[in-house]
């Protein structure tokens, strides 16, 4: 009895860990100038969402590619926000500028999907939202994008 007690308690942790859907929008390399030379590392850029109302977005640096997307990944994972969603779209539009990145969002019509660029897309998709238009107006850095959409859809009312 005692074994099969340990599979159920790994399964039901799998699904926990499962629950979540993670995205990596970008990753990029960075260097750092030292007395040795030029120190390589990576950032990576995720978007984690659990198709029900929240998502949160992690940057994460290290040496390798794998490290950078896990540490993001997790603190993507902690710092969730709850975004209010009315028949499968945003209750009202927003429009908001995070330093040089501004991105307009409105409710789309039911059935009409989501309208919206890549990084925009990337924390809509997760996030469980169906109908949506938006716009991105200010820059082209995906990060800031990125950035301006989860402080648009913090900033919604019911």
């Amino acid at each position: 009895m005692p074994i099969s007690e340990i599979t159920i308690d790994k399964k039901f942790s799998k699904e926990k860990e499962n629950e979540f859907i993670d995205k990596v929008v970008q990753i990029k390399r960075v260097s750092n100038k030292t007395k040795g030379g030029n120190q390589i590392s990576f950032t990576a850029l995720v978007v984690s969402g659990d198709k029900k109302n929240r998502v949160g977005v992690g940057l994460g640096k290290a040496k390798s590619v794998a490290d950078a997307i896990a540490k993001a990944t997790k603190k993507a994972r902690k710092d969730m926000i709850t975004i209010p969603v009315v028949n499968g779209t945003i209750p009202h539009s927003v429009l908001t500028k995070y330093k040089a990145a501004r991105v307009l969002i409105r409710p789309g019509k039911s059935g009409s999907g989501l309208i919206a660029g890549g990084p925009v897309r990337a924390v809509v998709e997760v996030a469980g939202i169906k109908d949506i238009v938006s716009k991105i107006i200010g820059t082209k850095n995906k990060s800031l994008n990125v950035w301006a959409t989860l402080q648009a859809l913090s900033s919604l009312r019911k």
